[in-house]
């Protein structure tokens, strides 16, 4: 699904922010990305979503060579993946329901076939009542839920996400991580970046650690 080979990242002339990065990961695989505070992890999250090119070394994703692959074919690759960023990227003048629908809408399908998923889905992460609600009138944390949603809705080949807890309280944070599990259940690929140890403690994923643009350990997945 994803492998990188001696990946590393600068921006400029400043010094590299990650070096010699080298992992593989399986289709259907769980991982959680760990690491202190700028040790690379939205980075290296950028490379897999195609938003950055990488300063040195090999990506393959989806069987695609990215230094040789078309420029052209890079749309394709991206709407296979799904992306929660710690920004939420929503857009303010759509309704939660139509932020979420917006991929299915990108896609070519009609609102009558996937309403009532959109609406389980933004029930199921506790936005039942909110479904009309614009971005700006939601709290941080229902902000993030949203993106989760639109990040899933699709049922992505590939789910980024980038501190997908990091606003809600736990009990949330855990039906998240369920989510997530089912989405992988159903054979998407998962990697989250994450601060939280409790959801690494509480699952059975494997866990890349990155320290300094290191990857520093491989750890995995528990029995």
């Amino acid at each position: 699904m994803v492998r990188f080979e001696n990946v590393g990242m600068r921006y400029g002339p400043g010094p590299e922010v990650l070096r010699d990065v080298t992992f593989v990961l399986e289709a259907g695989s769980f991982t959680f990305l760990t690491g202190p505070s700028g040790a690379g992890k939205t980075t290296l999250l950028k490379l897999m979503l195609l938003a950055e090119p990488p300063s040195r070394g090999l990506i393959t994703l989806f069987g695609h060579d990215l230094a040789t692959a078309r420029r052209g074919a890079f749309p394709a690759l991206r709407r296979r993946i799904g992306v929660v960023f710690q920004d939420f990227r929503l857009l303010d003048h759509l309704s939660a329901f139509e932020n979420v629908a917006l991929p299915l809408r990108l896609a070519g399908r009609r609102e009558e076939d996937y309403r009532q998923d959109v609406e389980e889905l933004l029930t199921w992460v506790g936005l039942g009542d909110r479904m009309a609600a614009p971005p700006p009138t939601l709290s941080g944390g229902e902000q993030q839920r949203v993106a989760i949603a639109r990040a899933v809705v699709a049922r992505p080949d590939l789910l980024l996400a980038d501190e997908p807890t990091g606003n809600v309280d736990s009990e949330i944070g855990q039906r998240l991580i369920r989510l997530f599990s089912e989405l992988n259940r159903l054979g998407t690929t998962v990697l989250i970046a994450t601060h939280d140890r409790s959801l690494i403690e509480k699952s059975r994923a494997k866990e890349m650690r990155l320290v300094d643009g290191r990857l520093v350990e491989l750890r995995a997945q528990r029995p």
